[in-house]
Parts: C-alpha cells; structure tokens; sequence
C-alpha cells in the first residue's frame, strides 16, 4: 500500500464537535445510496467520518460492509479531493445493493466532492 492510499488516523473526522461543524455548516451533496456534508476543512487533507445507522440495516455485518467499502473508497480517491471534512451517510437503499454498484456510486460522489472549491462552492442549500 502507497503512502498516498493510505487511511490514517489524520485522515478521518473522529471528534464529536467535527461531526457538529460539518452537520451545522456543511453543504450537501447525494447519490442514490449515499448522502453527504461537506464543510471546509479544519486541517489542509481530506477527511472522512461515517454514518450507518441501524435503519440502514440492523445487521451489523451488513452495516460493516458497507463502512468497508466506503472506507476503501474514499483511501483511493483521498488524494484527488479538495482539504474539507465529508460526513458520509448511507442510506437504507445501500443494504440491499451489491459492492459493485456501491462503488460506483461512491466514485460518482467523490467526483463531485472533487469539483467542489474546497467545501466552499456557492449556490448549494445551506448559505
């Protein structure tokens, strides 16, 4: 595994008061089986934090797939995004797709993320 396609710690939104900024000033973005808060962020790299609850499925294993699979995402594309903090939320539609067509849904995301000025694009829902 390179450097740059790693996930350290640096690399994820840990901290409860992070979660708040992102959820309180964070612009929102979407796919089908994922949402996401992007904020500026609070260091100059990427980072991600994760939100599955258990209405997406209440099998742990079923939500752990779906954390793996957005985790190794967002380590290959870490390096081409912008330096803002994303909470990633999936959806109860994720449960029920295959990892296939999660991926794809996630790269789909991450460019969008990608064609953002740094969390700071204008014209999106919250102002």
């Amino acid at each position: 595994m390179t450097a740059r396609a790693c996930f350290p710690r640096a690399a994820r939104v840990l901290n409860p008061k992070d979660f708040r900024r992102i959820r309180e000033c964070g612009r929102r973005s979407g796919v089908r089986h994922f949402s996401a808060e992007i904020a500026p962020g609070a260091t100059d790299i990427a980072r991600m934090g994760l939100a599955v609850s258990r209405r997406v499925s209440t099998r742990a294993v079923r939500r752990n797939r779906i954390k793996r699979i957005a985790r190794d995402s967002f380590r290959k594309m870490r390096a081409t995004l912008p330096a803002v903090d994303i909470l990633l939320i999936a959806r109860t539609s994720a449960d029920a797709e295959d990892n296939a067509s999660l991926r794809a849904d996630l790269e789909a995301l991450w460019r969008r993320v990608a064609a953002l000025n740094g969390g700071q694009h204008p014209g999106t829902m919250r102002a």
